[in-house]
């Protein structure tokens, strides 16, 4: 069976899968025995040249997976060195791997490293809950300085398995083995730049135990959304497709709605309208072509084109501007579905509870779009809570917002109400430039529009947005990003 790559496991999660493993009749030590010789195969194949490999061993499973792959490659000629971190009593599955590898055992402050040894590291993984001790920390550092190659068991210590958090310190591997499914900790940012390339190796564990015990965060790719996503059928029309309103901001503010308007036409909507202020008419107009253009000054403007337009969603935010007047707007808007975004984010940064209770009241589902700095604005509590990392903060802003909430970055994170969560990693760096995210807030858009859930219509928005800038290449811009998305839409066409 082809392993499922868009599983996840948590730390509690993956012990909960190993007490479920036990109890179902799998020695706990066959699940280790495979691991080690998972990680040994791994060294091997990639690090043929190394003249020694030093295994660092730490006093839990990690280290019995560690004391495995230890006496797999002394079987195979290699020059293993092994060191060990904690107490030599050590029990259990890990205590066994120990007796069994008959090498010599050195404290880890023994280890000097040299350039063209390997480390693997097999001292914590992802269970780490509290910072480095402070020679494990010291000796990562002299892993770096040595210009060493680190090959990580799990994750490399240091790394928090379900924030993707930094402990003091980290091992920066160059390899990452983990078993059956990724952690949260490899996908989530700073964790997700010291994993290197993993590897995910399977060992045994029952596919329905995985199944089962990995129901609280997934990866986003098109197999999470994949059956809410509108298909173009032979007798549709532009009306069928929907119709997106887009509203911008005055005349020397129109650029990021036009993005946006595009971004929206390029997805699938039907049609775009953009809303605009009298004054800024004539700019809009004369840079859009398929884009409609609509003057809109006041809220009653807006009620009444809401009257009688067939307007499917709307995206708010982009270059409006922040004050009353985009609160007063949202009023009326959230009777549709909507994107809040940017300057509409901002508008509401010393009353959220008034923008939330706007749409509970209206029953309408909304999707939030927020970097860093907004999310702050909106949650400023669980911005603050340092013990949070960015799934809890997001599925927490989601539950009391009743939003999806899209909390972006390299590491974006999708959270809906009722707790799914999902984290992209299709994202290229140079996606991160001017007017990308007034680009993702129109891709949005037009999936609200054809009728998309929300929280499908965002986790899509995101990954398409991220396989477009794939598409644009480096050195985009966010016009070239606007223009990338049909050829993301074939890609999600082939898969």
């Amino acid at each position: 069976m082809l392993r499922d790559e868009t599983i996840l496991f948590t730390t509690q999660e993956a012990a909960a899968a190993d007490i479920a493993s036990a109890q179902s009749g799998i020695d706990i030590a066959d699940l280790m025995e495979r691991a080690g010789y998972a990680v040994a195969a791994s060294a091997l194949r990639h690090f043929p040249e190394a003249r020694k490999i030093a295994i660092l061993c730490g006093p839990g499973n990690n280290g019995g997976d560690g004391y495995v792959a230890a006496r797999v490659l002394a079987g195979h000629g290699c020059n293993v060195a092994v060191f060990s971190w904690g107490s030599p009593a050590i029990e259990g599955p890990a205590r066994a791997a120990q007796a069994r590898c008959l090498l010599p055992i050195d404290p880890i402050s023994a280890y000097v490293p040299e350039r063209g040894d390997l480390v693997i590291d097999a001292l914590f993984g992802a269970g780490l809950t509290r910072p480095l001790p402070e020679p494990v920390q010291n000796l990562i550092e002299a892993v770096k300085r040595a210009d060493v190659s680190v090959l990580a068991v799990d994750l490399p210590s240091g790394i928090c398995g379900n924030q993707g958090r930094i402990r003091g310190a980290a091992f920066a591997a160059d390899i990452t083995v983990t078993f059956e499914a990724r952690k949260p900790g490899h996908l989530l940012m700073p964790g997700r730049a010291f994993c290197g390339t993993v590897e995910v190796e399977p060992i045994g564990m029952p596919r329905r135990i995985v199944e089962q015990h990995t129901q609280s965060v997934w990866v986003n790719s098109p197999k999470a959304w994949q059956n809410e996503y509108p298909l173009i059928e032979a007798d549709t029309h532009k009306y069928r497709r929907g119709h997106l309103a887009v509203f911008s901001g005055g005349r020397s503010h129109t650029g990021a709605a036009r993005l946006a308007a595009a971004a929206g036409l390029h997805a699938g909507a039907g049609l775009v309208t953009v809303g605009v202020s009298p004054d800024a008419l004539d700019v809009a107009a004369a840079s859009l072509t398929a884009v409609m253009v609509r003057s809109v000054s006041s809220r009653s403007d807006v009620e009444q084109w809401l009257s009688v337009a067939r307007i499917h969603a709307c995206v708010i935010g982009p270059g409006f501007g922040v004050g009353e007047t985009i609160r007063a707007y949202i009023e009326v808007l959230a009777a549709k579905p909507c994107i809040i975004d940017a300057d509409a984010i901002t508008s509401f940064a010393s009353n959220p509870d008034q923008l939330f209770a706007t749409f509970k009241k209206t029953g309408s589902s909304y999707i939030l779009t927020p970097h860093e700095g907004e999310f702050a604005r909106l949650f400023p509590d669980l911005a603050q809570n340092d013990s949070m990392g960015k799934l809890e903060r997001a599925r927490l802003a989601a539950a009391r917002s009743g939003a999806v909430v899209i909390d972006k970055g390299p590491d974006t994170v999708i959270a809906s109400p009722d707790g799914r969560c999902l984290i992209n990693e299709n994202a290229p760096p140079w996606l991160a430039t001017a007017g990308s995210g007034d680009v993702l807030a129109g891709i949005a858009g037009a999936h609200l529009a054809q009728g998309m859930p929300a929280y499908e219509a965002a986790a899509a928005a995101v990954w398409l947005h991220a396989q477009a800038a794939q598409n644009a290449r480096r050195g985009m811009t966010a016009e070239d990003l606007v223009t990338a998305i049909p050829s993301a839409v074939d890609r999600l066409n082939l898969l």
